[in-house]
């Protein structure tokens, strides 16, 4: 039977991570590469691992492959700190290490969650996500925001979900999706890209009809309506900070 080695990366995660580790206890091993916290996330990560090592930040798809690379196995499933292992998930996984993966990389679904509100339209859910995989083969892409595993062309698709208790409400998801604006901003003036006037006007507008309409989002009610005009903003503000920044 092959063995696993769960990955995290950390910074200031300190009100999720006792969540994520105890939803861990089934795994061979658990490596955490923390950012340098500056609340408890290390303390309490040593509490179910001694693989807790420490390391400047790099960017979101660099750091998760600086911690693969501290995994002592050969198959690897990333988690963040504010995601959970389902039993399920994690009953399946290990039915793929028995009998021997056939794939090198997996796409689990994720049950993504806005307060305590599991969120089943607009997009949120499957969610399928790329996270169990072979180090050898796989790794993680590098640009400041939105990595993947990559090469995926020979995938493999798991059932049961990760939890992602992604968004505490609305403040914490507007700052979120600033956040991630800039980086993604950033990124494409690094590569000489910036928006057009096409990008401003058309592409904020079919990003709302794409979630409330063609994802449903119209189903989770205000909720929906709320995800649906916010995926319009932070498309806007994706393309105009490339004029910005």
């Amino acid at each position: 039977m092959e063995k696993i080695s769960v990955t995290i990366i950390t910074r200031n995660e300190e009100q999720n991570i006792e969540r994520c580790l105890e939803s861990l206890r089934w795994a061979d091993e658990i490596v955490v590469l923390d950012s340098h916290s500056d609340d408890r996330t290390a303390e309490l990560c040593r509490r179910y691992t001694d693989r807790v090592y420490q390391e400047n930040w790099n960017g979101y798809g660099r750091q998760k492959n600086l911690c693969a690379e501290r995994a002592s196995h050969r198959w690897v499933l990333n988690v963040d700190a504010d995601e959970a292992v389902s039993p399920a998930c994690a009953e399946e996984i290990r039915n793929e290490l028995n009998k021997g993966p056939s794939r090198p990389v997996y796409a689990i679904p994720r049950k993504n969650f806005f307060g305590d509100r599991w969120v089943r339209h607009a997009g949120w859910y499957p969610d399928r996500i790329a996270r169990f995989y072979d180090k050898t083969r796989v790794s993680f892409t590098e640009p400041l925001v939105h990595e993947k595993l990559y090469p995926d062309g020979d995938m493999g698709f798991l059932q049961h979900p990760l939890l992602h208790f992604s968004y505490q409400g609305m403040d914490d998801y507007i700052a979120r999706q600033n956040r991630y604006s800039t980086l993604y901003a950033q990124e494409q003036l690094k590569k000489g890209r910036v928006a057009n006037w096409a990008d401003l006007c058309f592409r904020p507008p079919l990003a709302f009809l794409k979630s409330f309409v063609l994802q449903q989002g119209f189903r989770e009610g205000y909720l929906g309506l709320f995800l649906a005009s916010s995926s319009a903003f932070y498309t806007y503000l994706k393309y105009a900070k490339t004029r910005s920044v």
